[in-house]
């Protein structure tokens, strides 16, 4: 039994695929999405840290409150391009970013992945990113399921600000 999936126009969505679909320069730098967030303010790339050669940022498009993306400030594909040095620095964001959640919204479990290549299901393909998404029991209910509809309770400037203290270096 196949469930259709009621679509749901989102034009406001569209200054962003359009930056997606935009194939990059060879320098990979200037025209990913990705790319750019590490430079803006950070209420404006909700970027929630910044490591020496990665970042932590809440996804635009949340699966559930809190769905965060960890990825390389470098524009690279693959993982196995990236060093070790930076692999190791990932993953400690990662930790952070699975403690954070843990301790902000006392979420029952976690899903953390990439989706590699197209193919993989990456949605940007051109640059690698670990999702981490906080999972309650019960998260994925009639609604998403027979309605085919998500409901997120929050709004991600709120959930910007409900993190943010968790990231914070000590002075």
């Amino acid at each position: 039994m196949k469930l259709d999936i009621d679509r749901l126009w989102a034009g406001w969505r569209r200054s962003y695929v359009e930056k997606v679909d935009r194939p990059t320069s060879a320098a990979g730098a200037g025209e990913c999405v990705f790319c750019a967030l590490p430079g803006l303010p950070s209420e404006e790339s909700l970027v929630l840290s910044q490591g020496e050669s990665v970042f932590t940022v809440l996804n635009l498009y949340p699966y559930n409150p809190g769905h965060l993306m960890v990825m390389p400030k470098a524009h690279v594909a693959e993982l196995e391009a990236l060093s070790p040095v930076v692999v190791t620095e990932l993953m400690c964001h990662v930790q952070q970013a699975v403690r954070a959640l843990k301790q902000e919204y006392q979420c029952e479990g976690l899903n953390f992945g990439m989706n590699l290549g197209k193919a993989g299901g990456a949605g940007i393909p051109q640059h690698l990113h670990a999702h981490i998404v906080p999972r309650w029991a019960g998260d994925t209910n009639y609604i998403t399921v027979i309605g085919g509809t998500k409901v997120l309770p929050e709004d991600l400037v709120d959930t910007f600000q409900r993190l943010r203290s968790h990231f914070l270096s000590p002075e």
